[in-house]
């Protein structure tokens, strides 16, 4: 017995070292080369780097990994227990590992075969995270996890590991982190979570795309209750704030992209320049803090005066017939699609949506149609637009008397929604999520016709004091093109480049009431080439004008002789001190705007008249700073004064008279004091509208991409002016109506219209009118009588 014993004991006994021996040497192999847990003290993770109005508004983000890291100070308690009774109960009692819960894991994946549960704590997701890179899950890297954690626990507080936690977690959306999560799906601040939200987010790690309230709300709100159930068991909350959790109502929203959509335009623009300034990696990663210039109110504004007049302005151009036609056997396929997409997002008024042509009657002047299960009614006053285009043709000329003649059964058309079941229904407002009943959305609609217009066009509006840029908008629409026409498009300005060439001819000592002579005029020959001979808009002549009057109503003629007389290289050399950068053409079609330029160029150069000669630069980004709160770059306003503020002035009283006597006469329901000038190319490509107020200019173009004729009649006063009014009532809304600041150098002297002599007892009409001091008239108007050859500058008659 005592042989089979001492056996026993050393069988047993070379068993137990050959167990360590082994086990030893697999927790070497699999332990060794560990990363260094010293490493997480500098926690410097990818952060999206966000963008701001000059007001604080976030209008946009960019980012590898969509993260904020926020102190734990900033997340709210209730979330962080949140997280601890989904994720570790007994984080504040294991010290890195849960053996009870490795050995509840063990027994289950024995069970199983294979790897099923990890039984991972919050430092061993950390330890994951941000130390391991191999995620398969093996028991050597559970191993090399578990040493790990005892460290990080050892070097670190658990209040630092749940900082690295609820920063580094993947929550779903492309969301690292609480901050980031809360902002994806609720569009708040983490600190602002309520406790069903915050119940929601700690529902995540497991299996965010699983539980994604987006894509999965019923599987998201079930593993909610859990965690609140969890919660509710530790001891967190009570039963009142479970019910209560459980039945609150959930506002989920979710973007995934790094999507700028508050101002696309500007906020692309601003991208482009910091990924050219700081490189890719700071950029998506470094968590930069990009303060600009852009005030949101303005913004919207711009973009909804420009949709709205591109709206008119396609309307006018013609009807260029429906989406599509269905014939019989497709009807069903596309009202069930119609159908099932309005129940889950009920039709609103206001939205333009399609519909199915389904009987067009003549006597009643009335077409009928189908939006999905409702009924739809387009009475003949909503499709009077609808014209075949022809651009010969003015828009008001052709109208459309009957419905046949342009729609028929079985077209696919775009509506806009009108009113529903007789009465008119108001849109929700943009912060409520209200829509109509089920009931209401499938009642009959009075619509109105639609199409989605092709023409383009571009706001810009800056403060002409220190050049911030206040609102851009490069085109119709950012998802379909995004091309900016603001800065990146070069068109030719047409007449609102003639202000630059009056400026330069002040400069040169012409008065803004010399007489030039409207006449036939016909440039010099080039070899082997032809005459050029400008000709007015309305392709007349109207004799003796004063210089004034060729600006206000927009001669050609007149200005083109005021470029001979000054000189094309003086002229060219004017604009370059105005910042027109762009290339300028040599010849005398510079006076009827005849080389492109962007929309920036020449938005800056009319900022030179309302900023009283003074070049400003133009800002887009106020200030950057770095993830840390350290400034990397801030940009002051620099002015350079290139012309006299006397100039600046009598030039900005000319254009004043364009709008109260001239082309601009649109802007006169602006009722405040407005200097501006249109731009129309003769061949009706480019629409422009320029002008400003004290504070404010604002330029606006209009046109095709491909460059192609608008309409006839389609001017820059026509096209262009509406849409800068639209804007500019909206962006001074509640703002002081303030004059122009006559400098000291200038006099006013009330002249006649006809002659530029100041007015007399004889004068048929009179007006005010600006000079340079010393450069007034001063012989009276006197008794009417034929004009003597004097009174005409001597340029003038070397032309007839």
């Amino acid at each position: 017995m005592k042989r089979l014993l001492k056996i026993g004991f050393w069988f047993f006994s070379i068993l137990m070292v050959v167990c360590l021996g082994v086990g030893g040497y697999f927790w070497y192999v699999w332990s060794s080369n560990l990363p260094y847990v010293g490493e997480v003290k500098e926690y410097r993770p990818p952060e999206t780097t966000k963008v701001f109005s000059e007001k604080g508004e976030v209008i946009g983000r960019f980012w590898v990994e969509k993260r904020t890291v926020v102190p734990l100070d900033r997340i709210p308690d209730h979330l962080i227990k949140a997280f601890i009774a989904a994720e570790d109960s007994r984080f504040f009692e294991h010290e890195g590992v849960d053996f009870k819960s490795i050995f509840r894991a063990f027994i289950k994946n024995l069970t199983a075969g294979k790897i099923e549960q990890g039984g991972s704590t919050i430092t061993q997701q950390v330890t994951k995270s941000l130390l391991l890179k191999n995620v398969e899950k093996t028991y050597r890297r559970k191993v090399r996890e578990a040493i790990l954690s005892i460290q990080l626990e050892k070097m670190f507080s658990k209040a630092h590991i749940l900082f690295l936690y609820l920063n580094q977690i993947y929550l779903g959306h492309g969301a690292y982190g609480v901050q980031a999560a809360a902002e994806t799906y609720f569009n708040k601040d983490a600190a602002a979570l309520t406790l069903a939200e915050s119940a929601l987010l700690a529902g995540l790690p497991q299996a965010p795309a699983r539980y994604s309230p987006v894509a999965h709300f019923d599987r998201a709100k079930a593993r909610q209750k859990y965690v609140l159930a969890r919660m509710r068991e530790e001891g967190y909350i009570d039963d009142d704030a479970y019910r209560k959790a459980l039945n609150a109502p959930l506002d989920i929203r979710a973007s995934e992209e790094n999507t700028f959509e508050k101002a696309p335009y500007f906020t692309e623009h601003v991208r482009r320049y910091l990924l050219e300034k700081y490189g890719k990696d700071l950029l998506y990663g470094g968590g930069l803090r990009v303060y600009t210039t852009l005030d949101l109110g303005k913004q919207m504004a711009a973009q909804e005066a420009l949709k709205k007049g591109l709206a008119e302005l396609d309307k006018r151009e013609g009807y260029r017939g429906p989406v599509t036609h269905l014939e019989k056997a497709a009807v069903a396929g596309f009202l069930n699609k119609a159908d099932e997409a309005f129940n889950v997002d009920p039709p609103t008024p206001g939205q333009v949506v399609q519909a199915l042509v389904t009987g067009v009657d003549d006597d009643a002047k009335t077409v009928t149609l189908r939006i999905g299960s409702a009924k739809g009614r387009l009475p003949l006053k909503e499709m009077k637009w609808a014209r075949k285009p022809n651009h010969k043709t003015p828009y008001y000329a052709a109208k459309v008397n009957v419905p046949s003649s342009v729609l028929k059964k079985g077209d696919v058309v775009l509506v806009r929604l009108l009113r529903t079941g007789g009465a008119q229904m108001k849109p929700p407002k943009k912060e409520e999520n209200n829509h109509p009943t089920k009931e209401e959305a499938q009642a009959q609609w009075d619509v109105a016709l639609e199409q989605i217009p092709t023409v383009q066009g571009a706001i810009l509006s800056m403060d002409p004091r220190s050049g911030s840029v206040k609102a851009m908008v490069g085109g119709r629409s950012f998802d379909k093109s995004q091309f900016n026409r603001a800065i990146q498009s070069r068109r030719q300005p047409g007449s609102a480049f003639k202000p630059i060439i009056y400026a330069a001819a002040l400069d040169r000592g012409v008065s803004p009431v010399e007489i030039i002579l409207d006449s036939p005029y016909i440039s010099d020959r080039k070899p082997g080439g032809e005459a050029w001979k400008p000709r007015n808009y309305k392709k007349k002549f109207y004799g003796p004008t004063l210089l004034r009057t060729g600006l206000i109503k927009s001669r050609n003629v007149i200005t083109v002789k005021l470029l001979n007389r000054i000189g094309v290289d003086y002229a060219i050399g004017y604009a370059r001190k105005l910042g027109i950068t762009s290339e300028l053409a040599p010849d005398l079609s510079l006076a009827l705007g005849s080389s492109g330029l962007s929309l920036m160029e020449l938005t800056r150069a009319y900022a030179v008249f309302a900023n009283g000669g003074v070049l400003v630069t133009p800002i887009f980004v106020k200030k950057v700073l770095d993830r840390d709160g350290h400034v990397v770059e801030e940009n002051q306003p620099h002015g350079e004064p290139v012309i006299s503020p006397e100039t600046a002035f009598v030039l900005t009283d000319l254009m004043e008279a364009v709008i109260r006597e001239g082309t601009g006469w649109r802007i006169k329901a602006l009722k405040r004091p407005v200097a501006g000038k249109t731009g129309t190319t003769n061949d009706l490509r480019d629409a422009w509208f320029m002008g400003y107020v004290p504070g404010l200019v604002t330029g606006v173009w209009v046109g095709y991409d491909e460059p192609k004729e608008m309409g006839k009649g389609e001017t820059g006063s026509r096209a262009a002016s509406p849409i800068w009014l639209y804007y500019m009532s909206e962006a001074l809304d509640g703002t002081p109506v303030l004059d122009f600041q006559v400098p000291k150098g200038v006099v006013f002297a009330k002249v006649d219209a006809q002659n530029g002599l100041l007015a007399g007892p004889h004068s048929k009409k009179s007006v005010f009118q600006s000079f340079k001091q010393g450069t007034a008239p001063e012989k009276h108007s006197p008794e009417p009588s034929a004009p003597k050859a004097g009174q005409f500058s001597q340029f003038d008659m070397d032309s007839y």
